[in-house]
């Protein structure tokens, strides 16, 4: 199918744009000629078979892997050519599987989020402890800023995380599957905070994710990428058909209104699924 770019950002969001852009592995291309405008002030998912590139694409726009191809602009310019400083003031990225040091505290994390305003030379300023706090605030986390980050639970963990890149204070916010491991019940939470969020303080948000209601519940903008290139985009309602879910995940499928927020629902057909739907037309 045949790429779609989004409607030009507005002039007063940032702005975080592919062009031509191709990202390798030992030479072997994950995405090949992509363009993609970030729709701005809105969530946007990127959903897709394992190994189609959705993470590859999030590291590219994150300034993390050097294009062999084509280019990434913020704000007009060049990533590249820009100073990791101002680069970090502007955009934050929570990769798939974030380390900390052991015995770090839930505040110590948080304060990191604050490295890219301050010089070595200098004490964390009030405006940065006033990050802090609001971050811990925002994300349910300031009765926990001194507890040990591994002594949470993994929803509380990521929580903590969230919040260090919210005390980054950037308008675009990148995450690598911010829901990996966490079950049913914390993959919502996470998700409704991050929707609190965007709804909240109008941010940029993109996100990977794997489970495609949640998907649909959540963004905005659905971005579905096969073999490293976008197969197609737009509002869940658009995005999510029977024929993209078979071209892109290889599934037969039904597609049915969510029957709490009447967002699309994919409903898996198994063989046994699809030999009765054959039955019962």
């Amino acid at each position: 199918m045949a790429e779609v770019t989004s409607s030009n950002p507005s002039p007063s969001l940032r702005s975080l744009e592919a062009r031509q852009l191709v990202l390798s592995y030992n030479s072997t291309p994950a995405i090949r000629d992509l363009n993609f405008i970030v729709p701005p002030g809105k969530m946007t998912a990127l959903v897709g078979a394992n190994g189609c590139g959705k993470s590859t694409l999030l590291r590219g726009l994150a300034r993390l892997l050097k294009p062999s191809g084509g280019t990434v602009y913020l704000d007009g310019t060049a990533i590249f050519k820009q100073p990791s400083k101002t680069v970090a003031q502007q955009l934050g990225i929570l990769p798939q599987h974030p380390s900390a040091p052991e015995g770090l505290t839930v505040r110590e994390l948080v304060s990191q989020g604050r490295y890219p305003y301050q010089n070595w030379w200098q004490a964390r300023s009030r405006e940065d402890e006033s990050k802090i706090e609001s971050a811990l605030a925002l994300c349910r986390m300031s009765e926990l800023a001194e507890r040990p980050l591994d002594s949470l639970s993994g929803g509380q963990r990521q929580r903590a995380w969230i919040a260090m890149a919210l005390a980054q204070d950037t308008e675009i916010l990148l995450l690598d599957e911010p829901t990996t491991f966490l079950d049913l019940a914390h993959q919502v939470e996470v998700l409704d905070l991050l929707s609190e969020l965007h709804d909240s303080q109008e941010r940029t948000i993109v996100m990977v994710l794997h489970d495609l209601n949640l998907a649909c519940r959540y963004a905005d903008c659905l971005v579905a990428i096969q073999n490293g290139q976008i197969y197609t985009q737009g509002p869940p309602e658009q995005v999510m058909t029977a024929e993209m879910v078979r071209d892109v995940f290889g599934l037969e499928c039904c597609i049915v209104p969510d029957p709490v927020v009447g967002t699309p629902m994919c409903i898996p057909l198994s063989r046994r699924g699809r030999v009765q739907a054959n039955r019962h037309p």
